[in-house]
């Protein structure tokens, strides 16, 4: 009787590979599931930034949704994705755009939707790589998939980073204006959405003549999409 063949170590190599990514793709689905109902306790941006600065003090206070002004879900929607109700986390015309500048040797940009930027405050990295971006986009879908738009919105208003270490809406309304976050007007949740590009240069509080122009298209942009358009969210 002939003997059976011992397994190939690369066939091994790839039966531990691909069930290590399928357990690690099941992990990521059951947390992005629970996160759905539980507020995430952190974020990896807010960990990286303690690895980074163990010294300093990280600003954050959780707030749901219906305490944050109705302004500032607004304003971060008409500066970072104004088609945020209707697409499905990915932007593909987008990224599309900023691969052929890419080509064109004009640098990697963003291109990232508020659902991605929510995926990657979320779980991944800061830089610019087509590795990241790929993981991003894939956790995107998910998010849209496994969420409903209201409850993206509430984690990235309170992940996002708006200085220094300060984390999320309700820190940041209450360094930079010294009032909760369900008060905030028109004009200062513009100012809020108007650093995220760069918070770590640009001041809410002490705005340059750039964060102004900013400030100021965004605001027009809340006035033309006007307060109604996340209602059906």
């Amino acid at each position: 009787m002939a003997r059976r063949r011992p397994e190939s170590l690369v066939r091994k190599a790839f039966r531990w590979l691909a069930w290590s990514f399928l357990g690690a793709l099941a992990a990521s689905v059951l947390l992005l599931l629970l996160f759905r109902f539980v507020n995430p306790p952190t974020s990896a941006f807010i960990i990286g930034y303690w690895l980074d600065h163990p010294d300093q003090d990280i600003r954050q206070e959780w707030v749901p949704y219906e305490q944050i002004s109705p302004w500032m879900p607004l304003a971060v929607v008409a500066s970072e994705d104004q088609r945020f109700p209707e697409q499905w986390g990915v932007d593909f015309s987008a990224i599309h755009s900023a691969l052929e500048e890419y080509i064109q040797g004009e640098g990697l940009r963003g291109a990232s939707t508020i659902t991605q930027q929510t995926a990657k405050n979320l779980f991944l990295w800061n830089g610019r790589s087509f590795v990241r971006k790929a993981l991003e986009a894939g956790l995107a879908v998910t998010l849209e998939v496994l969420w409903p738009k209201e409850r993206i919105l509430e984690v990235y208003l309170n992940i996002a980073e708006f200085g220094p270490g300060i984390y999320g809406v309700e820190a940041a309304s209450r360094v930079f204006f010294g009032i909760p976050a369900n008060q905030l007007s028109r004009t200062e949740a513009a100012m809020l959405a108007a650093v995220l590009p760069n918070p770590k240069v640009f001041r809410a509080d002490q705005p340059s003549a750039y964060v102004w122009e900013r400030v100021n298209w965004i605001s027009r942009q809340m006035g033309q999409l006007g307060l109604g358009y996340l209602k059906n969210l």
